[in-house]
């Protein structure tokens, strides 16, 4: 080999070198990049889960409270319901608002938007003279919820990849389920030694603190665009579902306005409801829909759907309805029936990682199949209870219905969401939020109104009032058992989204 040979022997060696050591050393920046990611999306989950476990919490704590409430306020159980009722009835107006909210703001501002409604409401109820003015606060605590959820399942599918949604969606099971589960629990405990205003008094700092750490830790994840916001589409929206549920609840007459057919309500949710969808369908041609329905074109997406609202109407019908069996008909006290309730939302939140872990393995049909029947059959069940049945028979249906509904709602947050694409994620959380908020207070509004109604009508012939609650009681099981037998059908039909490489979505269809 000639001298002239070397240096560019010894050029190459040292190129091919450094080289190896760019190769080598690319791998530690991209690995160091990712630890760093992954860190900051764990940190915006966990004060995400958090925050959304305590404003949810609020959706049900009012369950157990409803016979002191009537009581404290000279109230009737028709209008005390609404305290729960338009709770759920204001998310469903403020959530489709939402899809406008994620796409125009950055992550840190909705957030501190959605703890400070909650907070300014809870204060309010705590400080509450009356019925009217509590009713004002739940509305204004309902605001901050209905930020929250959609928020945190937008994030959960911007953030997570499709292999392992299944794990995080059951965290996220555990908020949706777990705390409307244990809220009956703890204002029953609180209830028990203090007056109901506690029931806020306790919850206030919590929220406080739950506002201050994410405003100043939570980062901003997402990248903010121009987003049209259409006020005749919000205005729809509030007739239709406001309409809707409160026609819902008239229907036994007793909330009815004297100058008004108790059918009219209904009328004019349905009316408002169908030319807010035309609406919907006229924006989304150029992309300025408030709530695109183009979610709707994924089959596996609008299955999932229709078992949300069944699951959801059993939840909330049943969380209702059983204190007020347990106080009125059993006569057991606000504690006892808190506790009862309790072990129920613990299975569930037990339940709900192993479910994921399940369903990122085996898909959503192995889960959703039995838990619909299981809650099916729960149902039935309580269509048979007596002014004499046993407490533990009761705690036993309580628990196996956690069972079903903890089966059932993290497969479906996960094949609905994860059928969508990527710039529908937003659309398609407020869509899920706002059908689980409709058909929960419709499930609410539905089993009290017949429960009143059938015990009010039983009464008017000279019935003993305990027995002829207990008939209405059974009335409203019958109907949601019935209701129930559609989601044992529509289980067999939800498929999980297919895996796209390199995190692209479904196809639409899907």
């Amino acid at each position: 080999m000639s001298d002239k040979t070397l240096p560019d022997t010894r050029s190459a060696q040292r190129a091919t070198t450094a080289t190896a050591t760019a190769t080598t050393a690319t791998p530690t920046i991209q690995s160091d990049e990712e630890t760093r990611l992954a860190a900051r999306n764990k940190l915006v989950i966990g004060i995400l889960l958090v925050s959304a476990f305590i404003v949810i919490l609020n959706e049900t704590i009012m369950s157990v409270a409803l016979p002191r409430l009537m009581e404290d306020l000279d109230i009737p159980a028709e209008s005390a319901q609404w305290l729960t009722t338009a709770f759920m009835l204001t998310m469903a107006v403020v959530i489709p608002i939402t899809g406008f909210l994620l796409q125009r703001f950055n992550t840190r501002p909705v957030f501190i938007a959605a703890m400070t409604f909650f907070s300014i409401g809870t204060f309010v109820a705590a400080m509450a003279p009356g019925f009217e003015v509590l009713l004002i606060a739940r509305v204004i605590q309902a605001c901050g919820t209905a930020i929250m959820m959609p928020l945190l399942m937008t994030t959960v599918m911007t953030l997570v990849p499709a292999s392992s949604r299944g794990r995080t969606m059951g965290n996220i099971s555990i908020v949706i389920s777990v705390a409307p589960a244990i809220g009956p629990t703890i204002s029953g405990l609180i209830l028990s030694v203090l007056d109901w205003r506690w029931m806020f008094w306790l919850v206030l700092p919590i929220a406080l603190a739950g506002l201050i750490v994410g405003a100043l830790r939570i980062p901003n994840v997402t990248t903010p665009r121009k987003a049209p916001f259409d006020v005749l589409s919000v205005i729809l929206s509030v007739f239709g579902f406001g309409g809707l549920v409160y026609g819902l609840t008239t229907i036994g007459g007793a909330n009815a306005m004297s100058w008004m057919p108790v059918w009219g309500p209904l009328v004019v949710g349905l009316v408002a409801l169908g030319l807010f969808v035309l609406r919907q369908l006229q924006l989304q041609r150029t992309d300025r829909a408030l709530l695109d329905l183009r979610t709707f074109l994924s089959k596996n997406f609008t299955l999932s759907i229709v078992m949300f609202a069944i699951s959801m109407m059993a939840l909330f019908g049943t969380l209702i309805l059983l204190p007020l069996y347990l106080q009125n008909v059993l006569r057991l006290d606000t504690l006892s029936t808190g506790l009862l309730l309790l072990p129920g939302g613990l299975v569930m939140g037990v339940l709900a990682p192993f479910v994921g872990r399940i369903y990122d393995k085996r898909g959503p049909m192995v889960l959703l199949v039995p838990g619909a029947i299981i809650v099916s059959a729960v149902l039935w069940s309580l269509t048979m209870v007596t002014s004499t049945t046993p407490v533990p028979l009761i705690l036993t249906a309580h628990i196996v219905l956690s069972v079903g509904l903890a089966l059932m709602f993290t497969p479906l947050f996960t094949a609905s969401l994860g059928s969508l694409k990527p710039a529908l994620y937003s659309h398609g959380s407020a869509v899920v939020g706002t059908v689980q908020q409709v058909a929960g207070a419709a499930g609410t509004a539905v089993f009290v109104t017949l429960m009143s109604s059938r015990a009010a009508s039983l009464v008017a012939t000279g019935s003993d009032p305990i027995l002829a609650q207990t008939d209405g009681i059974r009335a409203a099981f019958l109907v949601g058992a019935i209701v129930s037998l559609g989601a044992v059908a529509v289980a067999f039909f939800v498929r999980k989204p297919v895996d796209q490489p390199g995190g692209a979505p479904a196809p639409m269809g899907h």
